[in-house]
């Protein structure tokens, strides 16, 4: 087995870790628990400096190397859970109601807290590592408030370097790609007013829920007719809502919310003006009005060229088997906001024949636990390689 010997004598002491952290799920900035947990786990370890509170609720823990190297190298792990509620019938099922930890956020800090208990024991690399354990990766943008805190200058990180799980990949896989890896996350919200009044006179009134459902239609030809045939870029509208639940009117308004993803940031902008454009003149066509509110999100993930190409090395010699040529997907991740700072990669780690991630019967596989800290420790030694 490639996996380094140490992280298999590990493996127990991590697993309960990762199972205590799945039977206390918290949500978003909430994870004061998980925080204190990762902390005290750090300060343990020896970890050289261990500071809370970056990003609201996010842990940083300073590892000092061998030597006088000045590079410092970024590890990163998501800390929050869903609000779900689980399925999966383990003895370490979630123990607060309606929350899970349904995408393996638990594992991702377990197997970092693993990796920073080995560099904490052996120290061969001539640098720093940063260890960061985030929250709210899941919608609430954990990782920009970090960015946003000084995380990068404060801990003058060099590189960063993250991980993520992947349902239907083999244990002991890692899989990745240079470029564009995940997609961008914006939402939209389109208001549509237009005259309310009753379903067999219309032609009294200016009926929403027609004009909405054009909007609907028309919008799904933006793609198709606006984007490079080449390019990814998927719209959908979510949520379809008018402000009557009666079948003899015509309502006021009606109102609809959705989604854009992009693997190419100039995309971005073009969809939002083509959007606009569809949902207005549409609206203006049948005499409503209609207004259109884009939040931007997440950006693209996109993973540097010659950081990918030091992580496929650093995977090869600890993975079964690597794949450096992944397929982009659409989901999104916050670890974008890291990656637009400095140079890095994010990789996916087989999970096995498990449910797919967000799902109530998900479960983050314990076996996977030594292949992702045996990649954290080999990145970290093969860029910082100890004189």
């Amino acid at each position: 087995m490639p996996i380094r010997n140490r992280f298999a004598e590990l493996l127990p002491e991590i697993t309960e870790w990762r199972q205590h952290l799945h039977r206390n799920p918290e949500i978003l900035y909430d994870v004061h628990q998980t925080a204190a947990f990762v902390a005290d786990k750090l300060r343990a370890f020896g970890v050289d400096e261990v500071v809370e509170g970056i990003g609201r609720t996010g842990v940083v823990g300073v590892i000092r190397g061998t030597g006088g190297g000045t590079r410092t190298i970024g590890l990163r792990a998501d800390m929050d859970a869903l609000p779900i509620i689980e399925e999966t019938g383990l003895d370490y099922a979630s123990e607060v109601p309606g929350k899970m930890h349904a995408c393996g956020h638990d594992g991702h800090t377990s197997m970092l807290l693993g990796a920073a208990k080995y560099l904490s024991e052996t120290r061969n690399f001539d640098g720093t590592v940063v260890v960061i354990f985030q929250p709210a990766e899941e919608g609430g943008a954990g990782a920009k408030a970090m960015v946003d805190d000084g995380l990068i200058e404060r801990f003058g990180i060099d590189e960063v370097y993250g991980m993520h799980n992947a349902p239907g990949v083999p244990v002991g896989t890692i899989v990745t790609r240079p470029g564009p890896l995940q997609a961008s996350a914006d939402e939209f919200e389109i208001v549509v007013t237009g005259l309310g009044g009753h379903a067999a006179e219309p032609h009294k009134a200016v009926d929403t829920t027609l004009v909405a459902s054009q909007i609907v239609v028309t919008l799904h030809s933006v793609v198709s007719r606006n984007v490079d045939p080449l390019n990814s870029v998927v719209l959908t509208v979510g949520t379809f809502q008018t402000d009557s639940n009666a079948s003899n009117i015509i309502p006021q308004t009606a109102r609809m919310r959705g989604t854009v993803r992009c693997l190419n940031p100039d995309d971005r902008e073009k969809m939002e003006a083509r959007v606009r454009r569809v949902v207005e003149d549409t609206a203006s066509a049948f005499g409503a009005k209609a207004e259109l509110h884009w939040d931007y999100g997440y950006p693209v993930t996109v993973n540097d060229e010659d950081a990918t190409g030091w992580a496929v090395e650093a995977a090869r010699a600890v993975a079964n088997d690597v794949a450096d040529d992944a397929q982009p997907i659409m989901p999104s991740e916050d670890f974008s906001y890291m990656l637009n700072e400095r140079p890095g990669a994010y990789l996916f780690l087989g999970n096995g024949d498990s449910a797919m991630c967000h799902h109530p019967k998900y479960n983050f596989n314990d076996e996977a636990i030594p292949y992702g800290c045996s990649f954290f420790a080999e990145i970290v030694e093969r860029r910082m390689p100890a004189r």
